[in-house]
């Protein structure tokens, strides 16, 4: 594990070389002597390995002007999180976000959309060079074709990040090597779903499965990763059916098989010792290393800083405590049901003394983000640096794809039964950690009715709750359609009944406008296009 995690440095240098000596327009005549030909630097097949290495580095990517970490997203601008830090001004960009003021000149979205392309970038360049390598004693054929699966799979990984913030962005699925191919046109969102399902489908044959890597490769991408990530993207695209084909190959071929488990201890996926573990679907690794990211800029450091973002302005954790981002919302805390322990393994609180340090409690939360902060039995060690927190970020696990899967099953009308089977599969982990088995079975909770309405109702808490503070609650609610109904000031679910701190701060959502973000500023000036609605 730390081998893949350390060998992710090794590209960047190399890619940046070569992407150099390929971006040369007609009036550059004389090549510089130290420049690098593509032919001459794909000799080996450990190139090729370390090339997709760095197809894998831009996820990893946290920090440019400013932080631009996902959660940022997927848990501040929902209902599960209010953005934290010392006061409402810090770090304006999110505050903007989480209240529906975002306009285009927001520096996080341009470090976000720029980071995805460079992940994009470097995959095109694997997928037009690899195919050529021809196979040796340094690269069986085996291992060539898991590599290009690795590429089609993070390119259809990049992308999707892009559509869920974004919706339509230029597709561009080669190398950018002259002036005239730099301006492309912006796709439909239904195309870049087209490509993004098309990657994952090239991806999910080639690759391994996860039993197939060494130790030191657990982290990379395999099939079963693709058959999720092929029922998430077809889903969110609204296409239900073959989400649930997708949804069930990954239970049949890869859950119910054991190749992928939920783990027996819930807490444990979120440790130092839990990474890779048998829950684990995909996740972006980190490690500790000595480079410092701050004022250098994109990919100087392989450590990640959300623990120190998320730990809290707490005066008795000392050098331990962090910088109080991404506040845990009341209304989150609320959703769990008595006795289930998910609750107080996600949500952290700090000592009473502390609650008198405004820098602990935000608009009216005092919790923090316990998955992201690095407890070890809740304990928090010292990070060497505020960049170099080594714990991963846990972007899809088994669960997540259970959840995905009966929803699919139950919208496309396909298999109701298997839908409630993953549903209590999910809940039966949690039950099993909840004192005195507490949390009842399935059936049992929450005013269910069998019928198709109440059904979904389960999936959605059962979402939120299992997945809570991981990055997923905005962009459900916006697939769902039902942000607006959740998150307006005055009529939403949670808007309404915020903390009077918290609605002073809040704008009204603008239903078909604060769905989706806005295209950067800039690179509309480098790429005009049409913008998003109400931006």
């Amino acid at each position: 594990m730390n081998n893949i995690k350390n060998r992710l440095m090794i590209a960047g240098v190399a890619l940046l070389t070569l992407g150099g000596a390929t971006s040369c327009n007609d009036w550059l005549k004389e090549e510089s002597p130290a420049s690098t030909k593509l032919p001459d630097y794909f000799t080996t097949g450990e190139t090729c390995v370390q090339v997709i290495n760095g197809c894998y580095q831009p996820l990893e990517y946290e920090y440019n002007s400013t932080y631009f970490s996902e959660f940022f997203i997927g848990d501040v601008v929902s209902d599960d999180a209010l953005k934290g830090g010392q006061n409402i001004k810090d770090m304006g960009v999110v505050y903007d976000m989480e209240n529906f003021k975002t306009t285009a000149s927001n520096t996080l979205l341009l470090d976000y959309y720029r980071a995805k392309y460079l992940g994009i970038i470097r995959c095109n360049l694997a997928l037009q060079e690899i195919p050529k390598y021809e196979v040796d004693e340094t690269l069986s054929q085996s291992r060539k074709d898991c590599l290009l699966g690795e590429a089609h799979f993070l390119r259809g990984l990049y992308y999707f990040q892009l559509v869920k913030v974004f919706g339509g962005v230029p597709i561009v699925d080669f190398i950018v090597d002259s002036s005239d191919k730099w301006q492309q046109p912006r796709a439909t969102a239904e195309a870049v779903y087209a490509k993004i399902i098309e990657d994952f489908k090239i991806a999910e044959e080639l690759l391994w499965e996860k039993a197939a890597y060494d130790d030191e490769d657990l982290g990379r991408a395999t099939k079963g990763a693709a058959q999720g990530m092929l029922c998430k993207a077809y889903l969110y695209n609204h296409d239900y059916e073959n989400a649930y084909i997708w949804g069930k190959k990954f239970v049949d071929d890869q859950y119910k098989s054991g190749k992928y488990q939920l783990q027996g201890d819930y807490a444990s996926n979120f440790t130092l010792a839990g990474e890779n573990g048998q829950e684990s679907v995909f996740e972006v690794q980190y490690t500790a290393e000595p480079t410092s990211d701050y004022g250098q800029g994109f990919g100087f450091t392989r450590g990640t800083f959300q623990a120190i973002l998320t730990r809290p302005r707490a005066a008795s954790w000392g050098a331990n405590s962090g910088w109080g981002f991404d506040h845990p919302t009341n209304n989150l805390y609320a959703e769990y049901e008595a006795g289930d322990a998910r609750r107080d393994l996600t949500i952290g609180q700090v000592d009473e003394s502390d609650l008198v340090n405004v820098e602990v409690t935000y608009l009216g939360s005092p919790y923090f983000n316990l998955k992201t902060s690095m407890s070890e039995g809740f304990t928090f060690p010292a990070l060497d640096h505020a960049t170099r927190g080594p714990l991963n970020y846990k972007l899809m696990r088994a669960s997540d794809v259970l959840l995905l899967y009966a929803e699919a099953a139950l919208e496309s009308g396909k298999d109701i039964n298997g839908a409630k089977w993953a549903l209590e599969e999910v809940r039966s982990r949690a039950r099993s950690i909840s004192e005195g088995g507490a949390l009842p079975t399935f059936p049992n909770y929450r005013n269910y009715t069998d019928n198709v309405e109440s059904l979904r109702d389960a999936i959605r808490h059962e979402r939120r709750v299992e997945l809570a503070m991981e990055g997923h609650r905005w962009f459900d609610l916006v697939r769902w359609g039902i942000a607006y109904d959740v998150m307006d000031r005055d009529n939403g679910s949670y808007g309404k009944n915020e903390s009077e701190e918290a609605r002073a701060e809040m704008a009204a959502f603008i239903k078909g406008k604060h769905e989706l973000f806005p295209i950067p500023a800039e690179e509309l000036s480098l790429n005009p296009m049409e913008q998003n609605p109400g931006y």
